[in-house]
C-alpha cells in the first residue's frame, strides 16, 4: 500500500504540474464518432450548418409538375413527415451513394448496398452472406481471438461477439464444422499470403482498420493480403469492418485504391459523417456479389436474407422465393443507378445530411487522399507528444500498427497505476473532461472542461483513454486533447488522494492548491486628485454641485474630499480617498500639487496633465482622447512605457457631442433665417401667400456629409445624419470598412476622398499619436488645403474634435473663396499671462476677415452636459478602484503595466461598437436573452418560409396566417436589440 507520506508528495507533484491552468481547448469536444464526422466547432457553427444544409435541400432538391417545369422547393419539413418512397427520397438515396462512391474512390466495378441497422450487428449479418456453413471446402480466418480463449481478453467485445455468431453458425447448420473457422492467436495482423493459402482459406474477415484497438495493419501485411487475394480473385475475399478505415488508410494512394478494389468494406455510418439515423453501407467486389448470390441457392441459415442485400425477385413471395443480388439495395456506379432501394427507410433526411457531409469534408479538406494524408500526419502528432510526455504510452506498441483514426492511451504512473486507485482517478477525470467536474473533499469545485467527452476504452480493451481523431482534426486540436487528457488526469489525482487521506484520517493542506490566485487584492490607503469640475449643474446657492458624485463615492466605501491632499485630514484607515480640486488649471497649478506623488492617481476631463505630474497607480480620462494625459508615470498621452495605466471612459459624452456638432449644423442648414421670419411676423409685415418665395431653402435631406472618423463621436453623428436622410460618407483607418459599410455608410480611403463632392465635413479623429520626439501629433494640420478644396462650394466646416486638426491658414483661403461658407470650431482656450493661449488661440486670427462666418466654442460641446459628466465620473471612479484594489484595467491606453490585467474595453449601452464585453452581459441577462432568441427564431422561421416555398397559394398561406407575427416581432427585435446594445458593428479586439 501507498504510505501517507507518498500519496501527500505525489498531490503536491500534481499541483505544481498544473499550476499554470487549464490548457486550450480542442475546437469540438466530440472524440468518440469516426475520422469523418461532422466537425462543427461549437453550438453556434452547428446551428449556423443546420440553416445551411437547410437551404442546400432546397436548392438540390426540386419540385417539378408533369410537364417538368420547376415549381419551387422541397423543404427539411416537408421531407421529414413524408413518406420516404419515390421522388425525392429515391434521389436523396442515389445522391448519397454516388457521393460516398465518388468521394471514396472506390472503383466503379463494385457495388455499395445500404441497409439499416447498427454498426457491429449489420457487419456480422454482412459477412454472413458470403459464408455458406454448408460449403465443406469453404474456410475462413478471423482476424481476433477465439472467444474466451486465453488470448481473447484483450480483443473488443464487439468483435467477439460477431466472432460467437459465425461459430453459432456452423453448430447450428447441417454441414457446418467451426474447425473451418480459423481465429488469430493476437487480433490487428493479417497472417502472410503462403501462410493464408497453406490454410485453404477462402474468406479473410478483418477486425477492421483500428475499431477499438486502435491497431492499424501495416503496409507489409496489406500487400500480403492483396498478394493472396490475386492468387485466386475469383475465390478469394477479405472483407473488412471499415468502421474508421475510410479516411484514415495510412498506406499509400495505389495501395489504398488496390484495397477499395479488392477488398469488401462495411461502414456504418450512424455519425460518421453527419447522418441522424442508423444505417450502414457496404462495398462488394464482383466475386464477393457471385459468391452470395450462389450462398441463395443453399442458404446454411435465414439470417442473411434479413438484411436484404440479396432481395426477393417475386416480392408477392418475400419467404420462400428466389433472391438475387441484381434487386439488391446497390448503388451500381457504372449505371449511375440504384438496383432496388431501402425498403421504408425512414432515413431520407439522414441520408441528404450525409451527403451535405461528404461535400463539406471536400470543401473543407480536399479528396479522400489528402485526408488519409492527414489522418498519418496526426498519427505523428500523437506519437511525437506521447514521446515528450512519459506519463503516457501507446497501447499498440508498434509504431507502423498505430491507428491513424482511432488513440488509445494508457497512463503509466508507477505505484498509482498499479494500485486501486488508478481506476478511480481515471473515471474522475473523465467527468472533469466531460461537463459534470470534480469535488475536492473541502468542497471547493472544479468545472468540468467539456475538452472531450466520450474518451472511453471499451470493455476488455486495455488501455486508459481512446479518442477517434483521423484527417478531419486540425492538429492543434490533436495536441489540446492530449494535453487536456493530461491536465484532468493530473487534477483527478488530486482529488482522489485527497479523498485517500480523507478516509486515512491524514487531510491534506488545501492552502497549497494551484486554484488560489497568486496575486491578491491591493490592500492599503490611496489618495486620488479629481481635477476637474465634475457637478455641471448649480445647487440652490449658485454653486456647481457635485454632490452625485460624492455621494457615489461613499456609496463604493470611500471617501471625498473637497479641497488638497495638503489640507485635508485623510487618515491611513485601509480606503481609497478622493481630493475634489476642479479650480486647478495651469501647469504649475497641477505640479505644485502633484510633483512629489503626493497623490497615486488622478481623474481628469479637460485639464492638462503636465509630464512631472506623478501618479504611480494611474488616472482616467474622462473621455476618448488622451492627449491632455502628459504624465511620464504612464507615458505620455500615448500611455506607452510608464509603470503605471493609463485609462479613458470612451463614449461618455460622444452622444452629447454629436448632438451638438448637429446643432452647429443645424444653425446653418437649411439656412432658413428664422430670427428675420420672426421679426416680421411679430410686425404683421409679411404674407404667405406673396413672401415665401424670398426665402428659397435646401433641406438636409440628398445633402453629403463627410465625416473623418469613425470613433464613437463619429458613428453617433453618421447615425443622426442618416436620420436625416442625408448620404453619409466616412473616413477610417481599412480595419473600419466592412464595419462602415455594414452600417449603410460609403467608406473613403483618404480624407480626400471623403471630402470630394461634400457638402458637410465634420472631423472627429483626435489627435492621434504623439511623437516622443517632437512632442506633435500625427493628426495635426490634417484638414489641410487639399481636403478643402474637395468640398463643394459653400459647404459646412464642422470641427467638434481638437482645435490642432484644421490648418487655419487653408480655411482662411477657403473662407475667403467661398468654397466653406461657415465654420463651426469648438477648441481649448485658456487665460495666460499673455492672452489668451490654447488651440482655439489660431482661430481669432480668422475674426476680423470671417467674423459672420465662423462660430467659435471654447471646448464646450461635449463637457457642458451635466448627466454626461456625472456618468463618466462615477465610471472613472469605478476604473480607478478596480485597477488601484485588483490591478485590472477597463479601457486601457497605451501599455498594459506589468503585473495588471486587461479586461477590455467598456461603453455606455449602444454608444460605440459591439465589444466582448457588450455580449457577455447580454448572455448574464437571460430574460433578454430568452425574448430575443424567441422573437428572432420567429422571424427565422417566417422569412425561411417565404424564401423556401414557391407555390403561389402556399405563400398566400404563409402571409395571412403570420403577417401579423412577422410586423410585431420585427418591431419587437429591433428594440430587443437596441435595448442588448447590439445595433453595432464588432470591435477590432
Amino acid at each position: 500500500m501507498i504510505s501517507d507520506a507518498e500519496l501527500h508528495a505525489q498531490r503536491l507533484d500534481a499541483l505544481e504540474l498544473t499550476k499554470n491552468g487549464v490548457p486550450s481547448l480542442p475546437s469540438n469536444p466530440f472524440f468518440g464518432v469516426g475520422p469523418i464526422t461532422d466537425a462543427a466547432t461549437d453550438e453556434v457553427d452547428s446551428r449556423l450548418r443546420r440553416l445551411e444544409f437547410d437551404r442546400w435541400i432546397e436548392k438540390t432538391y426540386r419540385k417539378y409538375d408533369d410537364t417538368g417545369k420547376d415549381i419551387g422547393a422541397f423543404t427539411t419539413a416537408e421531407l421529414s413527415r413524408s413518406m420516404h418512397r419515390g421522388y425525392p427520397a429515391d434521389k436523396i438515396l442515389l445522391d448519397m451513394m454516388r457521393a460516398i462512391h465518388r468521394y471514396f474512390e472506390f472503383p466503379k466495378t463494385n457495388r455499395i448496398a445500404v441497409g439499416l441497422g447498427g454498426g457491429h450487428s449489420g457487419y456480422t449479418v454482412c459477412v454472413q452472406h458470403l459464408l455458406n456453413a454448408n460449403d465443406a471446402e469453404q474456410r475462413v480466418y478471423v482476424d481476433t481471438p477465439r472467444p474466451e480463449s486465453g488470448g481473447a481478453g484483450a480483443s473488443g467485445f464487439f468483435r467477439q461477439s460477431w466472432a460467437t455468431q459465425l461459430i453459432e453458425m456452423h453448430r447450428f447448420a447441417e454441414k457446418g464444422d467451426e474447425n473451418r473457422i480459423y481465429f488469430a492467436e493476437k487480433e490487428g495482423a493479417i497472417p502472410s499470403a503462403r501462410t493464408l493459402a497453406k490454410l485453404g482459406v477462402s474468406i479473410f474477415v478483418g477486425v477492421g482498420h483500428e475499431t477499438t484497438g486502435a491497431n492499424s495493419y501495416t503496409n507489409e501485411e496489406i500487400n500480403e493480403l492483396l498478394t493472396w487475394l490475386d492468387g485466386d480473385p475469383e475465390n478469394r475475399h477479405a472483407v473488412f469492418d471499415a468502421t474508421s478505415m475510410l479516411g484514415a488508410m495510412p498506406w499509400e494512394p495505389e495501395v489504398v485504391r488496390a484495397v477499395m478494389a479488392k477488398c469488401c468494406l462495411f461502414m456504418p455510418f450512424q455519425k460518421a459523417i453527419g447522418g441522424v439515423s442508423g444505417y450502414f453501407v457496404a462495398s462488394f467486389t464482383p466475386a464477393a456479389l457471385a459468391l452470395i448470390e450462389r450462398n441463395q441457392s443453399n442458404p446454411s441459415w435465414a439470417i442473411p436474407r434479413q438484411l436484404k442485400i440479396a432481395p426477393p425477385l417475386d416480392p408477392k413471395q418475400p419467404l420462400s422465393s428466389k433472391r438475387s443480388v441484381d434487386a439488391g439495395p446497390f448503388y451500381d456506379a457504372q449505371e449511375d443507378k440504384m438496383l432496388g432501394g431501402v425498403i421504408n427507410t425512414y432515413s431520407a433526411l439522414a441520408f441528404a445530411e450525409t451527403t451535405f457531409g461528404v461535400l463539406q469534408t471536400e470543401r473543407r479538406i480536399g479528396s479522400v487522399i489528402e485526408l488519409n494524408r492527414r489522418s498519418s500526419a496526426n498519427r505523428e502528432v500523437i506519437n511525437e507528444w506521447v514521446a515528450k510526455n512519459p506519463l503516457f504510452s501507446l497501447v499498440v506498441d508498434e509504431r507502423e500498427r498505430r491507428g491513424a483514426a482511432v488513440t488509445l492511451l494508457k497512463v503509466n504512473d508507477g505505484e498509482v497505476s498499479s494500485s486501486e486507485l488508478h481506476a478511480r482517478i481515471i473515471a474522475r477525470s473523465k467527468q472533469l473532461l466531460g461537463y459534470e467536474g470534480i469535488t475536492h473533499p473541502n468542497g471547493d469545485q472544479e468545472a468540468g472542461l467539456d475538452a472531450a467527452r466520450y474518451v472511453n476504452a471499451f470493455p476488455g480493451t486495455p488501455g486508459d483513454y481512446r479518442a477517434w481523431v483521423g484527417g478531419i482534426r486540425e492538429p492543434a486540436d490533436i495536441v489540446a486533447l492530449l494535453e487536456n487528457l493530461k491536465y484532468a488526469y493530473l487534477r483527478a489525482k488530486v482529488v482522489v488522494l485527497e479523498e485517500e487521506l480523507e478516509k486515512r484520517g491524514s487531510k491534506a493542506e488545501y492552502a497549497a492548491s494551484s486554484s488560489a490566485s497568486a496575486v491578491g487584492p491591493r490592500e492599503g490607503t490611496f489618495r486620488v486628485l479629481i481635477a476637474d469640475a465634475i457637478g455641471l449643474r448649480f445647487d440652490s446657492e449658485g454653486r456647481l454641485d457635485h454632490s452625485e458624485l460624492a455621494a457615489y463615492i461613499g456609496e463604493k466605501g470611500c471617501v471625498f474630499h473637497e479641497g488638497s491632499v495638503k489640507s485635508a485630514d485623510a487618515s491611513d484607515d485601509g480606503k481609497v480617498h478622493f481630493f475634489y480640486q476642479p479650480h486647478l488649471s495651469t501647469a504649475d497649478e497641477i505640479l505644485a500639487e502633484t510633483d512629489q506623488g503626493q497623490y497615486d492617481a488622478v481623474i481628469a476631463a479637460a485639464t492638462f496633465i503636465p509630464s512631472g505630474a506623478k501618479f504611480r497607480l494611474g488616472g482616467v480620462r474622462i473621455g476618448t482622447g488622451t492627449g491632455n494625459m502628459g504624465s511620464a508615470s504612464w507615458g505620455g498621452p500615448n500611455g506607452e512605457g510608464g509603470e503605471a495605466p493609463l485609462m479613458n471612459t470612451p463614449g461618455i459624452n460622444s452622444r452629447a457631442t454629436a448632438q451638438m456638432a448637429a446643432k452647429a449644423l443645424l444653425k446653418v442648414t437649411p439656412d432658413l433665417p428664422v430670427e428675420e421670419l420672426h421679426a416680421r411676423v411679430v410686425n404683421g409685415d409679411f404674407d404667405t401667400g406673396k413672401n415665401l418665395a424670398e426665402y428659397p431653402t435646401e433641406k438636409l435631406e440628398g445633402k453629403r456629409i463627410a465625416i473623418l472618423g469613425y470613433g464613437n463621436i463619429g458613428r453617433e453623428l453618421a447615425r443622426i445624419a442618416k436620420a436625416f436622410h442625408m448620404d453619409v460618407v466616412v473616413y477610417a483607418r481599412p480595419a473600419h470598412r466592412d464595419n462602415i459599410l455594414a452600417e449603410g455608410y460609403e467608406y473613403a480611403d483618404t480624407p480626400v476622398a471623403a471630402a470630394k463632392g461634400a457638402d458637410v465635413l465634420s472631423v472627429h479623429l483626435g489627435l492621434g499619436r504623439q511623437d516622443p520626439a517632437t512632442g506633435a501629433f500625427s493628426n495635426t494640420g490634417l484638414v489641410d488645403r487639399e481636403v478643402l478644396s474637395a468640398l463643394n462650394d459653400r459647404s459646412v466646416l464642422i470641427n467638434y474634435d481638437r482645435g490642432e486638426l484644421v490648418d487655419v491658414a487653408a480655411l482662411d483661403e477657403a473662407l475667403a473663396s467661398g468654397k466653406v461658407r461657415h465654420a463651426a470650431i469648438d477648441a481649448d482656450l485658456f487665460k495666460g499671462p499673455e492672452g489668451p493661449t490654447g488651440p482655439m488661440k489660431p482661430y481669432l486670427s480668422l475674426l476680423p476677415r470671417h467674423a459672420d462666418k465662423v462660430e467659435l466654442l471654447p471646448h464646450a460641446a461635449a463637457d457642458t452636459d451635466h448627466p454626461t459628466r456625472v456618468a463618466g465620473a462615477k465610471q472613472a471612479v469605478d476604473q480607478l478602484l478596480d485597477s488601484i484594489r485588483n490591478r485590472a484595467v477597463t479601457n486601457l491606453k497605451g501599455d498594459l503595466p506589468e503585473g495588471y490585467r486587461s479586461k477590455g474595453a467598456k461603453t455606455p449601452l449602444g454608444v460605440g461598437q459591439l465589444t466582448r464585453a457588450d455580449v457577455f452581459r447580454l448572455a448574464e441577462n437571460s430574460e433578454l436573452l430568452g425574448e430575443l432568441r424567441a422573437v428572432s427564431e420567429k422571424i427565422a422561421a417566417v422569412l425561411g418560409a417565404l424564401n423556401a416555398v414557391s407555390d403561389e397559394a402556399h405563400r398566400c398561406r404563409i402571409v395571412e396566417r403570420y403577417r401579423a407575427l412577422l410586423a410585431d416581432s420585427t418591431l419587437r427585435q429591433h428594440n430587443l436589440l437596441k435595448a442588448a446594445g447590439l445595433l453595432a458593428p464588432a470591435a477590432k479586439e
